[in-house]
């Protein structure tokens, strides 16, 4: 019998590459995101069902969530919708900040709290979420996207512990910088005059051609999303990509102060 995969944010960047590479694998997909209706790659291929999801809304996550448990076996659900909220805390507002946390952080604790009954009564399932390297070191102006992307790490080693004993895995895949339009569609930038020096050093850092050479193919990253779904280890962390593989690596290797001070050097040379 073929298995399932349940996706969240798979209309582009990695879920769609997910997506296709579990396809074509011989999985099922269910594949959602917040307008199917405009989809034309992934309703090309074999066993590809499309769902609506826009994960800032609690009644809609139930409702697909019980369309996708209703039409058969679902095996992992990948939390992977999300984005990113840059510039200085000063200056975002309310809305951005509300509507940050409640798609990196409220969607993926929802979306999995929808599943639990279904995976427990079961006696198996696996939750693979999207955090970030982001999600492991923090980087200047990020604040927002951090608070997020760190919540998640913290809340998927504690709820390893507790779905653990059902039978239920939970993993999180920490990618680096991507080939996405995460930097154009999927970022949002807040700026005040009085962080300009630092905002503009920080985006040249992630912009220059440096930072091109390190990006890794969201492709690769499904790869490792893959890996994640079908290696049978009881592992928590898969860290994703070169770049992100080094900058932890670093982080454990030299301790958090050590690091910290070189982030500094990193961005704004001093």
């Amino acid at each position: 019998m073929k298995k399932t995969i349940f996706i969240t944010g798979a209309s582009t960047g990695l879920g769609k590459a997910t997506a296709k590479l579990f396809s074509a694998k011989g999985w099922k997909v269910i594949a959602t995101m917040r307008h199917p209706e405009k989809e034309t790659e992934l309703t090309l291929l074999d066993d590809i069902i499309l769902l609506p999801l826009d994960v800032t809304d609690p009644a809609q996550i139930k409702e697909t969530v019980q369309r996708a448990i209703s039409s058969g076996s679902i095996d992992v659900v990948f939390n992977n919708a999300g984005y990113g909220l840059g510039g200085p805390l000063e200056a975002i507002t309310d809305e951005q900040l509300v509507k940050e946390i409640n798609t990196n952080l409220l969607g993926v604790i929802r979306v999995t709290q929808a599943f639990i009954p279904y995976f427990r009564e079961k006696k198996g399932g696996l939750f693979i979420s999207t955090t970030s390297i982001g999600g492991l070191v923090a980087f200047p102006l990020f604040s927002v996207y951090h608070a997020t992307k760190w919540a998640l790490e913290g809340w998927s080693e504690s709820m390893a512990f507790e779905l653990n004993p059902f039978g239920i895995g939970i993993k999180t895949v920490s990618p680096g910088s991507t080939k996405t339009d995460f930097a154009s569609r999927s970022l949002e930038l807040a700026t005040h005059p009085a962080y300009k020096d630092q905002l503009e050093k920080v985006i040249a850092f992630f912009t220059g051609p440096e930072a091109a050479k390190n990006l890794s193919e969201p492709e690769q990253i499904a790869n490792v999303v893959y890996e994640a779904a079908t290696d049978g280890k009881d592992r928590l962390r898969y860290v994703a990509g070169a770049d992100a593989q080094a900058l932890y690596a670093q982080r454990l290797q030299v301790g958090d102060e050590v690091f910290r001070k070189g982030i500094v050097q990193m961005f704004f040379g001093s």
